[in-house]
């Protein structure tokens, strides 16, 4: 099991899960943040963190959102990890 960041993050981006992971296991992607499937060690420390309430444990993802777990796989290894806070582009 993994957690995935799903459609709320879209456009919007907090990092404040970021800093409370305790495996660097978030990667920023222009419009969004993925979880990488391989490194979450499913800890839950990220899922009260996000204002928008976009993380989901991989088997709780909302129907709609289901796509999202093959696209935060797809996606991570793709991108830079982010480790560190930043203006959200909510807030730009």
């Amino acid at each position: 099991m993994t957690h995935v960041v799903c459609k709320p993050c879209y456009d919007c981006k907090y990092t404040d899960c970021v800093v409370v992971c305790p495996v660097e296991c978030f990667y920023e992607g222009e419009k969004m943040l993925y979880i990488h499937p391989d490194e979450c060690i499913d800890c839950e420390a990220c899922v009260p963190e996000c204002p928008v309430e976009a993380i989901f444990l991989d088997e709780n993802v909302p129907e709609e959102w289901k796509e999202y777990i093959q696209i935060n796989a797809e996606m991570a290894p793709q991108c830079p990890v982010i480790t560190e806070k930043k203006t959200p582009l909510a807030e730009k």
